[in-house]
C-alpha cells in the first residue's frame, strides 16, 4: 500500500487505547475483566499454614494467591518440599500473583540495606521456585522518621529492582499510608519514576491509600504496566484516616469506601483487562472478627464480595 493510502485508512479506524488491543479478543463480559486472589492475611490469624490457605483459596474459587514469605519459609524449614507446594498451588487452579515481604532496602543504614538487598534475594529465589513472579516491597524499616529524601529513596528501591532483575521478580513498590515515608500515592509514583528501571512497578491498597491521605483521586495518572496487583479491601468513614488501624478493614463494600469511583478508574486507566488479562484485586485484610470465623466461609463470601463491587457479582 501507498503511504497516502496508509494515512487514510489509519485517519477512519477508531482510536483504542493500547491496553484495550488485548482486551478486544476476549468476550466484553465484566467475568474477564479482573483476575481474583486470596492475600493470605485475610485468612492468617488461624495460624493454618501455607498448604491449608492453598488449599481454602482452591476451594473458594480463587484464581490467584498472595502467600506471606514467612509461612513459605515456615513449611520449608519444617521439611516441606517446594517442589511438592508448587505442584499444589498449580493443582488447586491458582497461580502466585503475588508475595508479601518486609526486607528493608529502604532503611538509612546502609549495612541494614546491604543485609537487606541479600534478604529480598533469598526471598524472590523462594518465591520463584513455587512459582512466583512479584513481591511487595514496602517502606519496612523507615516507617517511623526521619523524612527520607525521595531521591535516596528512589536509588535503594532502583537497587532493589536490579536484585529483582537478577532473580526474575519484580518488586512493587507499596504504599504504606501510617508510614512516616511512602505513605502517599504521590512519593510512590516518584520514586518509582526516578528510579528509571524497566522492572519498577507500584502496588497499591484502598485502605493504605485512604490511610494516608491521598484517596482514589490521583489514580487516572497511571496507565498500563504501572501496576498489575491491587490490594482490595473496605473502610468505615469513622474514625478519621488517621485513627483506622490495619484491623479496620472490612470486605468489599461492607464499608465507606468509594468503590464505584475505584472501579471506574480502573476501567479508564486499562487495569482492568489490560492487554487482555485483567489486573488482579487481592483480598488483604488484617481483620480480627474475620479470623475468628470459619476460613473457607470467609474466603468465599470475600470473593463473592470483590466480584459485587466489580460488578462481576
Amino acid at each position: 500500500m501507498q503511504r497516502r493510502t496508509l494515512l487514510a485508512a489509519a485517519a477512519s479506524a477508531p482510536l483504542v487505547a493500547p491496553w484495550a488491543a488485548g482486551a478486544a479478543c476476549l468476550p466484553a463480559s465484566p467475568e474477564n475483566q479482573f483476575r481474583y486472589c486470596l492475600n493470605t492475611a485475610t485468612i492468617r490469624g488461624r495460624k493454618l499454614g501455607i498448604e491449608r490457605e492453598v488449599e481454602i483459596a482452591g476451594e473458594a474459587g480463587y484464581q490467584g494467591i498472595e502467600p506471606w514469605i514467612r509461612d513459605i519459609e515456615v513449611y520449608r524449614d519444617a521439611g516441606g518440599s517446594l517442589p511438592d507446594l508448587k505442584k499444589k498451588i498449580a493443582d488447586a487452579g491458582l497461580t502466585v500473583d503475588s508475595a508479601i515481604g518486609f526486607a528493608q532496602w529502604i532503611a538509612e543504614d546502609e549495612a541494614v540495606r546491604k543485609a537487606a538487598l541479600e534478604q529480598a534475594k533469598r526471598e524472590m529465589a523462594l518465591l520463584r521456585s513455587i512459582g512466583g513472579t512479584r513481591i511487595a516491597a514496602p517502606p519496612a524499616g523507615a516507617t517511623k522518621g526521619p523524612r527520607l529524601d525521595l531521591d535516596a529513596a528512589a536509588e535503594r528501591y532502583a537497587a532493589l529492582c536490579d536484585v529483582g532483575a537478577e532473580e526474575g521478580v519484580v518488586p512493587q513498590l507499596e504504599v504504606w499510608g501510617f508510614s512516616d515515608n511512602l505513605s502517599k500515592l504521590g512519593e510512590v509514583l516518584y520514586v518509582a519514576s526516578e528510579a528509571g528501571r524497566p522492572n519498577a512497578m507500584l502496588l497499591l491498597d484502598a485502605y493504605h491509600l485512604h490511610r494516608g491521605g491521598s484517596g482514589f483521586g490521583g489514580l487516572h495518572l497511571l496507565g498500563p504496566g504501572s501496576m498489575e496487583v491491587f490490594h482490595l479491601n473496605d473502610f468505615p468513614s469513622t474514625p478519621s484516616a488517621e485513627a483506622l488501624a490495619d484491623k479496620d478493614r472490612v470486605l468489599p463494600g461492607d464499608g465507606d469506601a468509594p468503590l464505584d469511583e475505584l472501579f471506574e478508574t480502573f476501567q479508564a486507566i486499562g487495569f482492568a483487562n489490560f492487554s487482555g488479562n485483567g489486573g488482579t484485586l487481592s483480598l488483604e485484610l488484617f481483620n480480627p472478627d474475620l479470623w475468628a470465623r470459619d476460613p473457607l466461609a470467609v474466603a468465599k463470601e470475600g470473593l463473592a464480595k470483590m466480584k459485587a463491587v466489580a460488578g462481576a457479582g
